[in-house]
């Protein structure tokens, strides 16, 4: 897919201007950018749904190409069977009925569904289930096997194991036939890293209005800091040349006698090459917004404290006995896979739902606890930014002193222009930052993040870690960022999903928790605080032995993994219901010790 010279302008603002990209063969396109710049704009435009002002785009005849949607919409009362079945039944390659329902199935059963949801109604599943029926739709809409994969946010909603199954996805998407890619936009740095072949952020900073580097994020970072010093350099040596022009053409007119026509065209060229480059490099020097949390200045030294705490509904157990001490400094990454009890767990500690057993005690008085829900507030579209950032006044108090409206909208990187402009003009990102504004002029001890992430750009996403790293209460955080996770957290709590939960010390060992057991010693129990234990360093002869087979055991592993992929594509299988769903849970049971295999190692590395 090429895209010429591409233009788009929305009323007054122009997202991009002159953009050309080209899509090859087998690539993976990470594409970033600030928010508001355009992503999801262009990736609606290379997916046809919109139309460019000005430019084209440029397909090879008859290719198969998919498209996922940031939001996920179905039609009311259907169930996942029926939404990707019809799906399937669009595709060029199926032929009939049968199969189109044996693509459908097959699709689900990769994206984890079953007899337990496979006729739910849509609407009732949760936000990560949801995202994997819209991503399981658009491949069955694609025969199962797209040539060009076009994802907008795809992370959003999904815990980390669905994100690790998006990899699979993606990374696959570049291996199973000669002209497969995938371009998506997201702003997880973590998935950026392990899943990129070439990145591109969208910014005024650039030529083109475009960066792109090959390689993955580490790569990206290097060279897009090389051409930010490069044009630092070069405005500062234009100055100089612009400064002596300057001079040079204030003589008097005896002295123009002598100055060549093609000397003074040179030094007004010079100019608006010097101003073309500061333009640039201010773009380029925009940060995220300016995210501050306000603290209560509490110096309790426990803020909330919990004792065999439990919580089901009906059969379903989602924790059990769990033992918790919030401290201020303290940051728990809270963990599980969708529907394991997380927002549940949140509600519970927050007092908003009442344990079904177990105890929790507050401190005296009792701490303020700020909740940033990911299920945002709803603005009405009408409702002008304005009023959505200080509702019925003109100016907002923060630490005890007013600011002007105009002034607190800038620190969320919103123009003046721009207030009186109704909310349904704001992209994700730019609502995102509303809320965070809303929670910053709260007081807290502690801070409940609760999917903080979703719609962030990368530069509001690394203030957001620096202002929770500064913040001096308590922080309980449910994200899939990873990277925010390994900054940010002192200890990870777990949820299996089956009613076991647990603490551990690294994202590794809790990704890979299973059946946690209660602690039998206080001694033992010491550790369910929020401090991560230290362990003392080196292998022990039974690790040392471990660790000298666990490399040709990885090698064993992703051999299994390989061919219960390859029997899952052989069509006596596909063709079959029931070999097709033994045959799903086979390779998920290969992806589990490939994943378990290589948390291990990284364990065994850092003992080591």
């Amino acid at each position: 897919m090429t895209a010429r010279d591409i233009s788009k302008t929305y009323v007054l603002r122009t997202l991009f201007r002159g953009l050309s990209l080209v899509i090859e063969p087998g690539e993976r396109i990470g594409v970033i950018g600030p928010n508001g710049a355009g992503k999801s704009t262009l990736m609606k435009i290379l997916a046809g749904l919109e139309s460019p002002d000005e430019g084209s785009i440029v397909t090879e005849p008859g290719l198969r190409a998919v498209y996922v949607p940031q939001d996920d919409q179905f039609p009311i009362g259907t169930t996942p069977r029926q939404i990707v079945t019809e799906a399937a039944a669009k595709a060029v390659t199926v032929h009939d009925e049968h199969e189109a329902e044996t693509l459908a199935g097959i699709q689900l059963g990769k994206a984890g569904f079953d007899e337990s949801n496979l006729d739910a109604d849509a609407h009732s599943l949760s936000g990560g289930w949801r995202k994997r029926l819209t991503i399981a739709r658009a491949l069955a809409s694609g025969g199962g096997d797209p040539e060009l994969i076009m994802l907008d946010e795809p992370t959003n909603h999904l815990d980390l194991q669905g994100i690790r199954w998006l990899e699979t996805i993606v990374q696959r998407s570049a291996a199973t036939g000669s002209g497969s890619s995938a371009i998506f936009v997201t702003h997880d740095r973590a998935f950026l890293e392990s899943v990129s072949t070439r990145i591109l952020e969208i910014s005024d900073a650039y030529p083109g209005g475009m960066l792109s580097v090959r390689g993955n994020y580490t790569e990206f970072l290097r060279r897009k800091q090389e051409y930010l010093d490069s044009i630092a350099k070069e405005e500062q040596i234009l100055s100089n040349q612009v400064r002596k022009d300057l001079e040079w053409l204030s003589r008097g007119p005896q002295g123009r006698q002598t100055k060549a026509k093609g000397r003074i065209d040179a030094s007004h060229e010079r100019m608006r090459d010097l101003e073309e480059i500061r333009a640039r490099n201010v773009a380029a020097g925009r940060k995220g917004a300016g995210l501050d949390f306000n603290a209560s200045g509490r110096k309790t030294k426990k803020l909330l404290v919990t004792k065999g705490l439990s919580k089901s509904f009906g059969d379903n157990h989602l924790f059990r006995d769990l033992d918790l001490t919030l401290s201020p400094g303290t940051c728990v990454g809270l963990l599980g896979p969708n529907g394991s009890g997380k927002t549940t767990l949140i509600r519970v500690l927050t007092g908003k739902l009442e344990a079904d057993e177990g105890m929790i005690k507050l401190s005296d008085p009792v701490p303020e606890m700020v909740l940033f829900s990911q299920y945002r507030e709803m603005f009405d579209p009408e409702t002008p930014l304005r009023e959505a950032l200080s509702p019925g006044a003109e100016q907002v108090s923060f630490r005890g002193k007013t600011v002007h409206i105009t002034a607190w909208a800038k620190r969320f990187l919103f123009k003046e222009e721009q207030l009186d402009q109704p909310v349904k003009s704001l992209s994700g990102g730019e609502l995102a930052r509303i809320h965070i504004a809303s929670i910053m002029l709260q007081p807290a001890d502690v801070l409940v993040l609760d999917e903080p992430t979703n719609d962030l750009d990368i530069p509001t996403l690394e203030i957001l870690e620096e202002a929770l790293e500064e913040f001096p209460g308590a922080l309980i955080l449910v994200t899939h960022d990873r990277a925010m996770l390994d900054r940010l957290a002192t200890t990870y709590v777990a949820l299996d999903g089956r009613g076991a939960s647990g603490v551990y010390a690294s994202l590794s060992q809790a990704l890979n928790a299973t059946v946690i057991e209660k602690p039998k010693t206080e001694k033992a129990a010491a550790s369910h605080g929020l401090k991560p234990t230290t362990k003392r360093g080196g292998l022990t002869y039974h690790e040392k032995r471990e660790y000298a087979t666990i490399e040709d055991n990885i090698a064993e592993a992703e051999g299994a993994l390989e061919q219960a992929r390859e029997h899952l594509s052989d069509p006596a299988v596909s063709g079959d219901h029931s070999k097709m769903t033994e045959a799903c849970m086979k390779l998920d049971e290969a992806q589990k010790k490939v994943d378990t295999l290589y948390a291990r190692w990284e364990e065994l590395e850092a003992k080591a």
